[in-house]
């Protein structure tokens, strides 16, 4: 059931990874391309995993109504999308004036 998180957020990802991928647009080259690719696979892949703990931290809690399971799993999805982006988009601008 954690899917109905990623349905819900994947135009938002979707949108936050173009504009991570166009930005800034030179150098193109094929280093950054690898770069970016790599970071956005990390994200999804780190975001669908914090999806899945996520909703199993929410299933564990008794107390809690049906649809707190989807608001921890979407919340702990989305930290860890932006929080990958964020570190890309730190590494990238640090390389960049590197070169």
């Amino acid at each position: 059931m954690p899917f109905l998180a990623m349905v819900l957020f994947l135009p938002w990802f979707a949108l936050l990874g173009t504009l991570f991928w166009m930005f800034p647009r030179q150098p193109r080259n094929g280093r950054r391309k690898a770069f970016d690719t790599i970071s956005l696979m990390v994200a999804f892949v780190l975001s669908m995993l914090g999806m899945y703990w996520g909703y199993a931290l929410g299933l564990a809690d008794i107390g809690t109504g049906a649809i707190w399971k989807q608001v921890l799993a979407t919340l702990v999805g989305y930290g860890g999308f932006l929080f990958v982006l964020t570190v890309a988009v730190l590494l990238r601008s640090w390389w960049l004036e590197r070169r």
